[in-house]
């Protein structure tokens, strides 16, 4: 298929950021193996869920891939003998449960095309490289200048996205970074003005946005081609990752946790925050604010993939604040972003999880209050602040800036007016999501109560039967005598204690144990 041909028709735009949960439901035993069965569900709906059957050789294929993370991951050990026995089964489908929710807790595990392919195999089929080689050699057919030198393999988390070094024939030293990347859900642009708009990126001129150096684009995809740098974006500085290698490798379970200097974090968070507020001035949405999405050109952030939005890409942080119904703008969603960046810079990691209730100690209380009013669980519910309200913080307001590139970037009115109606599309989205993961919820917890209350009134009504009080009648009856015997018999005894004592026997007595009295708990009860 020639790069600027149309894209087959059906095609499924799936938001690969929706997370996947999977529970093992059942097992079966076969001659030589055991076959697990697995209910896997996308986002929270219950409808939205399919079943796999997975052997421990599958999960054993599977961990033995994601070991580049260099993380830990707790799969049960292999067993040669009594491998088939009820018991250990049973405990191995304990752990494989572990397993699994370990792989789809971990935001880049969870993301990364390896665990999708195990738990999601007819929607992640594809071999997404040869798709992105066929395309780039389409493309080279009427672009004879460039040679791609090697494909940088996993270099970044989206599945449908794909990089490739690059160099121009006449210039054989200089290295050149592809990008090739699919059509995403939130693509709502026209074909026309979204090719339009591609094309327009290399035309970006400002000193914090990373220049474009060739941008096309067909109906289905995008391609980019931009300078390679050598030292790398914003993560590889925090994480002293080497830009080439794979993602999982770079940043799963980083060697070394060490925030930035605070100069740094206030001279970075500036640059970021100017160049948003450039964007939202001009009306063009971006969304796709993380530490891997700024290069660093010497001491300069400079923002990376403008293209993401006009192609509909998913956010790396949607499942975050896809929970937060007051963030519902593209101008919010870039705010609560830097916040998740601001805290990578601080901290040298990404936080446990959002909303974060309290901060580890940093660099500087003006640190905290800006983290404060984009990850706290108020600014989660609340909403969140404007970039320019950020910009007038104590930690970026006497930040000076010393740049002489004068921003340019020209979009014609009708391509304004494109991007926003595309842009309220994307917005609409995020709020029909949020709405419909808000009712689930709901749902969920009304069907458990309703189930709760069945069973409370199933309770009650068998409780007030005409039959279950003839039973208890009965059962207080025998009760009351069996408690006269006992008193008649203890009283028989203590008669015949007190007569052999008067005697002067010598039978030892036994004291009951003395009661806990209930005014010593009382005091030591702290208030």
């Amino acid at each position: 298929m020639a790069f600027m041909e149309k894209p087959p028709a059906g095609k499924v735009l799936l938001d690969d950021t929706v997370p996947l949960t999977a529970a093992i439901e059942a097992s079966q035993s076969l001659q030589s193996h055991t076959e697990y069965i697995i209910r896997v569900q996308r986002g929270i709906s219950a409808e939205n869920s399919w079943q796999i059957v997975r052997r421990y050789s599958d999960f054993d294929l599977l961990n033995n891939s994601l070991q580049i993370a260099g993380l830990s991951l707790p799969l049960p050990p292999k067993k040669l003998i009594g491998n088939m026995d009820r018991e250990f089964i049973a405990e191995r489908q304990k752990g494989l449960q572990n397993y699994l929710n370990v792989i789809t807790t971990n935001h880049i595990l969870s993301n990364c095309e390896l665990v999708k392919k195990f738990l999601d195999p007819n929607n992640y089929s594809a071999n997404y490289t040869e798709i992105a080689l066929q395309q780039v050699s389409m493309f080279f057919r009427s672009e004879p200048k460039w040679e791609v030198v090697e494909p940088l393999k996993d270099i970044g988390w989206r599945i449908r996205k794909k990089y490739f070094l690059m160099k121009i024939k006449n210039q054989p030293k200089e290295r050149l970074v592809l990008s090739w990347a699919d059509l995403g859900p939130d693509k709502f642009l026209s074909d026309k003005d979204f090719q339009c708009l591609i094309k327009l990126l290399p035309s970006c001129s400002h000193p914090y946005i990373y220049r474009v150096t060739f941008a096309t684009a067909n109906e289905s995809s995008a391609l980019l081609i931009r300078m390679f740098n050598e030292k790398g974006t914003l993560k590889d500085l925090i994480y002293k990752a080497k830009p080439k290698d794979p993602f999982l490798k770079k940043y799963c379970n980083p060697k070394k946790i060490q925030g930035l200097e605070l100069q740094q974090i206030k001279t970075y968070g500036r640059q970021i925050l100017e160049v948003l507020k450039f964007l939202h001035d001009k009306g063009f949405p971006y969304g796709h604010l993380h530490a891997s999405n700024v290069m660093l050109d010497g001491d300069t952030c400079r923002l990376l993939d403008l293209e993401n939005s006009l192609l509909g890409l998913p956010s790396f942080y949607r499942s975050y604040f896809s929970q937060f119904r007051k963030i519902n703008t593209l101008e919010s969603v870039d705010v609560h972003c830097f916040g998740h960046l601001l805290y990578e810079m601080t901290y040298g990691r990404p936080p446990d999880s959002v909303p974060v209730d309290s901060f580890p100690p940093a660099p500087s209380m003006a640190v905290v209050a800006v983290l404060e009013s984009t990850l706290s669980c108020e600014a989660c519910k609340n909403g969140m602040p404007a970039v320019s309200r950020l910009l007038q913080m104590p930690l970026f307001s006497d930040v000076l800036l010393t740049t002489s590139e004068k921003p340019q970037f020209k979009i014609p009115t009708k391509l304004k007016e494109a991007l926003r109606i595309a842009k309220e599309c994307i917005e609409k989205r995020l709020i029909e999501e949020q709405k419909q993961d808000t009712l689930t919820f709901v749902m969920n917890c009304g069907l458990s109560k309703i189930h709760q209350h069945r069973r409370l009134t199933r309770a009650q009504s068998h409780h007030g039967s005409e039959e279950e009080r003839k039973k208890r009648k009965i059962l207080a009856r025998k009760k009351s005598k069996r408690s006269a015997v006992e008193n008649s018999e203890e009283h028989s005894a203590k008669y015949s204690n007190s007569n052999n004592s008067g005697s002067g026997a010598s039978s030892p007595l036994t004291s009951p144990s003395s009661p806990t009295p209930p005014s010593t708990a009382v005091e030591h009860a702290p208030f």
